[in-house]
């Protein structure tokens, strides 16, 4: 068989006789003139079969999504399809031959399918055949080849590192893999490939990356299933600098390239963590829309409103969102809602004040007139602003006013959709206080570099100061990559561990190649690792990231298609040394 693909067929090959291959996508009976749009790889083309040809019988009984190979002459179409990419050309087939036949779909080959997402992903092999799919796909090696062929171009070196390793006590929780051949012992799928890519860099390799898988036995979500795929790559003798640059590169051009969208400069903006909280109330801000959170407390200093005074005394802070020109798009409903959607984010509540002739809200009555007019002031109100107040401590006010500025801006529709707005989150703290747990937890990667290094350990009474050479790049309210200078000295690692509860005996050998390794010759090194599905989630406005993947689990973590996770066999299980303790394995 030789087979030309469709969409390499054109008015240049006019005349020519070709051999095509590949599904029926639709059939119809024009007055007895049969037409068939015939799919393959790259798109449709258009089959004609004349009730004189002597196909015609065979041609007449194939059905939606027979495979078929077909010979026939290229004709210029007389009604042309400026929609399709062969729309001014058609196929006067000659012979037909039909390869296979199809049962009864589960559900039509068509763009906007009406089944549910589990149907979909029981039937993924005929999912892909839908265009949307099958370009999401086509796209994601197109995005591949570029960002290998870019980190070729910048000088680094591919390495594959292993997916049997050893679990690691930080991060998410491990895929374990029983060991048969050592009963008892597990090896894990990696999370990411951090502890090889450090020994890559102790072993001289400098410049490393690969395209590497990662596994995280966590609860599946719009952006990360349990299998995800990242551009890792590492660096020695560098600085933040140095790594950011590179991140810029990767991202600037893969968005410049593949996306119809507006790309932000670069340099793209640098916001400290704290920063970020303060004034968007997230670590991964969505720049598209201000709305910025203010800091009012000074404006209530000396008020007699018990509810904003006590905060205060109790040390705590009062801040509002502005949205500008909404207060006639909210009724008491509508706001009472809101209040109730703050409450889910643990604040105590929501006070509101709408800006007009005569303002009014939720606690006009208890604020005195200086009050109001130094609001306005400090928050530059208008006529037919709305304001959103949350007072409480500051780990709750932040992150119930960030949320809630997203809602708003949904809500009023003032998102620029037309624009990937980048920006990068550094200084992140090294250490967060786990109230759950009542410990100190690291921040971010445990394998980062302290501000200082070990001297920042000298004073343990303000570890919520101690920043960290950690960073994330941001777009439009998505982690699209964390990365970090990592800490090669061997003391100031085993201190942040110390820290969070693991003493420097367990942590060596828990990291047992870091420890010795880093003993013969570790440079400074660090690096990042920007998400592949993420990346073309943005590029093609898909909402979640099982779009972009071929086979992926649903949003429960089943593989609908191939039934796991499943039971096996209790001779299996002995193998390996292994007992279920229950009755029903399910």
């Amino acid at each position: 068989m030789k087979k030309v693909y469709n969409e390499t067929i054109n008015m240049k090959s006019l005349g020519k006789t070709v051999t095509l291959a590949g599904w029926v996508a639709k059939k119809r009976d024009l007055g007895g003139l049969l037409f068939i749009d015939l799919r393959d790889r790259t798109g449709l083309i258009q089959l004609v079969i004349n009730p004189e040809n002597k196909n015609y019988e065979l041609a007449n009984s194939l059905k939606n999504e027979y495979v078929i190979e077909v010979t026939g002459k290229v004709l210029e179409r007389s009604n042309k399809n400026p929609n399709l990419k062969t729309g001014d050309i058609e196929i006067d087939v000659e012979t037909i031959e039909i390869l296979n036949t199809c049962e009864e779909l589960p559900f039509p080959i068509v763009d906007e399918v009406n089944t549910s997402d589990d149907n979909r992903l029981k039937y993924r092999y005929l999912d892909i055949r839908r265009n949307k799919l099958r370009d999401n796909l086509l796209l994601r090696s197109e995005v591949l080849h570029f960002l290998r062929n870019k980190m070729y171009d910048l000088g680094f070196t591919e390495v594959q590192t292993p997916i049997l390793t050893a679990s690691s006590p930080e991060g998410a929780r491990d895929f374990v893999v029983p060991s048969r051949v050592y009963p008892g012992k597990f090896y894990a799928l990696p999370q990411a490939p951090q502890i090889y890519k450090e020994l890559l860099m102790v072993g001289g390799f400098e410049k490393y990356f690969q395209i590497a898988p990662c596994f995280r036995d966590e609860d599946p979500r719009a952006d990360r299933t349990l299998e995800f795929y990242q551009l890792d790559l590492e660096m020695s003798f560098v600085d933040e600098d140095d790594i950011l640059a590179v991140g810029e590169e990767i991202f600037y051009d893969t968005f410049s390239k593949f996306s119809d969208k507006k790309v932000s400069p670069r340099p793209f903006r640098r916001i400290q963590y704290n920063d970020a909280i303060d004034i968007y109330g997230s670590d991964k801000p969505d720049l598209r829309f201000g709305m910025e959170i203010k800091d009012i407390t000074k404006v209530f200093k000396d008020t007699e409103f018990m509810v904003f005074k006590n905060v205060i005394t109790d040390g705590g802070m009062i801040n509002a969102i502005v949205a500008k020109n909404a207060a006639d798009k909210y009724s008491r409903k509508q706001l009472d809602e809101l209040t109730e959607f703050v409450k889910g984010k643990k604040a105590s509540g929501l006070a509101y004040l709408k800006i007009g002739e005569e303002i009014t809200g939720s606690i006009v009555k208890v604020l005195t007139k200086k009050e109001i007019t130094n609001l306005k002031k400090e928050l530059g109100l208008k006529n037919n602003d709305l304001v959103l107040i949350v007072s409480g401590p500051r780990k709750i006010v932040k992150p119930a006013l960030g949320a809630l500025r997203l809602k708003i801006a949904n809500d009023l529709d003032i998102i620029d959709n037309n624009r990937l707005e980048l920006c990068i989150i550094n200084d992140f703290p090294m250490f967060e206080w786990d109230e759950k747990n009542e410990k100190w937890d690291f921040c971010h990667n445990p394998f980062s570099l302290p501000h200082d290094g070990i001297k920042a350990y000298d004073n343990l009474d303000n570890l919520e100061n101690i920043l960290a050479y950690q960073f994330d790049f941001v777009c439009n309210g998505n982690e699209m990559a964390s990365g970090a200078i990592r800490n090669h000295d061997l003391d100031s690692l085993a201190k942040g561990f110390e820290i969070v509860g693991y003493g420097r005996e367990e942590v060596e050998q828990r990291f047992k190649s870091i420890f010795t390794a880093f003993k013969y010759g570790c440079p400074p090194h660090g690096g990042m690792a920007p998400g592949i599905d993420r990346i073309l989630m943005l590029i093609k406005d898909e909402p979640n990231l099982r779009e972009v993947q071929a086979f992926p689990p649903n949003a429960s973590g089943q593989d609908m298609m191939m039934g796991s996770p499943s039971s096996i066999e209790d001779y299996q299980l002995k193998e390996l040394g292994l007992k279920i303790d229950r009755e029903d394995r399910g």
